[in-house]
């Protein structure tokens, strides 16, 4: 946040707009960017109140990134560290690619969640607390032997202590709510406060609450009278002695929205659908993280699409394959358990030689693991995960945004070249969410899709091939075009079934040769920074963000860095292999334990700097900063840049 919140002055930073507000004067200081984190229990609502907190900053124009971050059961120990959810949002006058290194404001709703997110407020931070929640019993869950409030754990922070619970109630104490019914407004008390602090608008909360609660007329009210709460005391409190500005942020002209990356993967899903005149089917199982993808294509029957909740994982690829026999565009999501059930599947696919998406939305395993946390861990799995010589396309969104022109690049993929295609997304991109600017059908580039016709007196050979060694996709029922299909190996040409090795080593070859070919498919891959160099960092799906802010931090110390990201996983881009012989060094950060890494060493023998995290969080920008600081000074391990990274420097 700059300038930083201060504890000890009420005297604006510099540049600070002084104002008069409520019962006494405020000073209104603009700032460039602010995080602020929404943090209590799993049943206070943090989640909604940081939904509703980025769709109003998106609202006011800033750039967005957001972390939310959630406990797996569904209802875990209230009052423990076990059961805080928090919801992070990093917002700014300038392009913001984090949910933010540390948080500036944070509201903690209880002890439990004071304990777990007081690390991450900047010192000097806001931290508002209801100290309604600050029972003996409450600190007793939470592991606090005193009162935190009170015994100088929080005296480095500008700390608000608000009665939330009273206030919440007292505002709604006469619309005959219950007890219980009246604290879950207390999200709202905080919103509002909020809201108030930072200069954001009420009307697009009070237009959600009506939309929302429109047919519960006294619980809309309560909401509402629960957020005027929290924004005027905000006004008129004592213990509030700045507001503080975001201006809106530059971007391209256009039409903007908020959304999240499974939202977008749906919504590009249907765009391709659109795009290619092949009729959307999708096929899936519930799983965290990845069943928002099937809860949102549920609700776009308008648009043609249609949804089947299977009994299993295995049921669902096996449907969707035989959609995509029929002439469909075809599509199965999961997780890193699910795909493992998937894998056979995926392999008839490949046999097959269907287009075929499937999204793996990787989360920390194995396992069951940790669901509702984010990791990078399944990329081996998906490029060698299926027994035999079974290669499929894989490629991985950077952020939320991008999911929707991922999901259009890969069904291009996979019916040019007639190949199953993964998608690797994770937790922290399918949850998280930014600015997207809504684009116009029109200007998005038509998928050809070709779907071959009898030629009188010439027989149909099913696994004849094209330019890209892609088969024709003949759809069943067309007349003269019979032919068979199966897992055993097929015969070069006619499909029929076959046993003779030699044809079995043409048709393995023939398959790795036609997805290798997809990388002439590719645009050149692109190096920000100088074009040869000390070191280049290389990164890949969610990583993208901490990666590129960093490096803008690195380049502002005129560090030798250049920077590469990898859209492309399988087949790796032509020119990848001249790009890293150009630097001294390569650096590459994973949420996993190297596995990117390890196929670069392999595929081009050449070594590699690993720098990797699997606490279910993403990268901050200043591990990465420091990780590849220790790299440029000396090329070796001298000290570790961040207890939450492990780094393994080369020679």
């Amino acid at each position: 946040m700059e300038p930083p919140i201060s504890a000890t002055s009420n005297n604006p930073a510099p540049g600070g707009i002084q104002k008069g507000q409520g019962v006494m004067e405020k000073r209104v200081i603009e700032l460039e960017e602010a995080t602020v984190r929404f943090s209590g229990d799993s049943g206070d609502g943090m989640q909604l109140a940081g939904t509703q907190f980025t769709h109003t900053s998106a609202v006011a124009g800033n750039d967005v990134v957001t972390f939310p971050d959630f406990p797996a059961e569904i209802r875990a120990p209230r009052g423990t560290k076990a059961g805080v959810s928090g919801f992070q949002v990093h917002f700014g006058a300038k392009r913001v690619y984090t949910p933010g290194d540390k948080v500036d404001a944070l509201v903690a709703m209880n002890p439990a969640a004071l304990a777990t997110s007081l690390p991450d407020l900047v010192p000097g931070g806001l931290l508002i607390v209801d100290v309604d929640s600050f029972s003996p019993r409450d600190l007793e869950l939470a592991g606090y032997k005193s009162n935190p409030l009170e015994d100088g754990t929080v005296a480095n922070y500008q700390l608000v202590t608000v009665e939330i619970t009273r206030l919440t109630r007292e505002a709604v104490k006469d619309l005959g709510l219950t007890t219980k019914e009246a604290d879950r407004c207390r999200n709202f008390f905080a919103m509002g406060l909020v809201y108030w602090i930072f200069d954001r608008p009420l009307e697009p909360t009070l237009r959600f609450i009506e939309a929302k609660f429109g047919k519960k007329p006294i619980i809309a009210e309560a909401n509402r009278r629960a957020l005027m709460a929290g924004y005027h005391y905000g006004e008129t409190t004592e213990l509030i002695h700045h507001r503080y500005v975001v201006p809106p942020v530059k971007l391209p002209p256009g039409t903007y929205r908020n959304i999240m990356g499974n939202q977008a993967l749906a919504w590009g899903l249907m765009a391709a659908s659109r795009l290619s005149g092949c009729d959307l089917f999708f096929a899936g199982y519930p799983i965290t993280p990845a069943s928002d993808i099937l809860h949102e294509l549920a609700l776009r029957r308008e648009f043609g699409v249609r949804v089947f909740q299977a009994e299993d994982e295995i049921a669902a690829v096996a449907a969707a394959i035989g959609a995509s026999f029929g002439g469909a565009m075809a599509v199965t999501a999961s997780s890193g358990p699910g795909i493992s059930l998937k894998l056979e599947g995926i392999g008839l696919a490949v046999m097959l030689e269907l287009p075929l998406l499937v999204i793996d939305v990787q989360r920390a395993g194995p396992s069951t693991g940790m669901p509702t946390k984010t990791e990078q861990a399944d990329l081996l799995q998906a490029m060698f995960g299926r027994h035999g010589e079974c290669p499929v396309a894989i490629v991985a969104p950077r952020s939320p945004a991008d999911c929707f022109d991922i999901a259009i690049e890969a069904w291009r993929i996979a019916v040019k070249h007639m190949t199953p295609v993964i998608i690797l997304s994770d937790a922290y991109v399918a949850n998280g969410s930014e600015p997207w600017r809504i684009p116009n059908m029109s200007s998005l580039p038509r998928i050809p899709v070709e779907h071959p016709q009898p030629v009188e007196g010439q027989p149909f050979l099913p696994y004849a091939r094209n330019e890209w060694l892609a088969r024709p996709w003949a759809i069943p029922g067309t007349p003269q075009l019979m032919h068979r299909i199966g897992g055993l190996e097929k015969q070069d040409g006619t499909g029929a079934v076959s046993y003779d090795g030699d044809n079995h080593q043409r048709m393995v070859e023939l398959r790795a040769k036609k997805v290798a070919l997809i990388a002439k498919d590719y645009p050149p891959q692109v190096v920000e920074g100088p074009k040869s160099g000390k070191l280049l960092i290389v990164s890949w799906g969610s990583t993208y963000g901490s990666v590129y802010s960093a490096v803008q931090e690195l380049w502002a110390t005129g560090q030798d860095v250049a920077f590469t990201h990898l859209r492309y996983l399988n087949p790796l881009p032509l020119d990848l292999e001249d790009i890293l012989s150009r630097y001294e060094h390569v650096m590459v950060p994973e949420l996993n334990l190297g596995q990117l890494a390890l196929l670069l060493q392999a595929k081009y023998l050449r070594p590699v700097h690993r720098v990797n995290k699997v606490q279910g969080r993403p990268f901050t920008v200043s591990e990465l900063v420091e990780a590849a600081l220790a790299i440029l000074e000396t090329g070796e391990k001298t000290s570790q840049p961040s207890e939450n990274v492990v780094v393994e420097y080369v020679k």
